[in-house]
């Protein structure tokens, strides 16, 4: 069996950490990288959601830049499907950012202990 390759392993560990984010809370690309091991590395980490899109397990609407804005709608359906989700899940967004950010902010590095 040949042995996968690094970014695939990367990408499967960062699914793994956005399938722990509880609805209704966000977390950043960074903050995720941070908690991998790979600070510095969270243009990756939104590759990797970007590829995830197709995966219907992966809650990609929950990750968000390092002040709330919802950075990675343009790679969603519509315009709006990113926005839409979180609301659904009771997150308020106004202008493209979540609103309360701190309040909702997901740590891994702290959650995940």
């Amino acid at each position: 069996m040949a042995k996968k390759d690094s970014k695939e392993n990367f990408f499967q560990n960062v699914y793994e950490v956005v399938q722990l984010i509880p609805a209704g809370r966000v977390t950043s690309y960074g903050a995720i990288a941070s908690y991998l091991g790979a600070k510095g590395s969270a243009r990756m980490v939104g590759w990797a959601l970007i590829a995830s899109h197709p995966m219907t397990n992966i809650p990609a609407h929950r990750v968000v830049n390092r002040v709330g804005m919802l950075t990675g709608s343009q790679y969603f359906d519509t315009p709006n499907a990113m926005q839409e989700r979180l609301e659904q899940e009771g997150v308020r967004v106004e202008k493209g950012q979540v609103v309360e950010f701190d309040r909702l902010f997901w740590d891994p590095s702290k959650e995940l202990l």
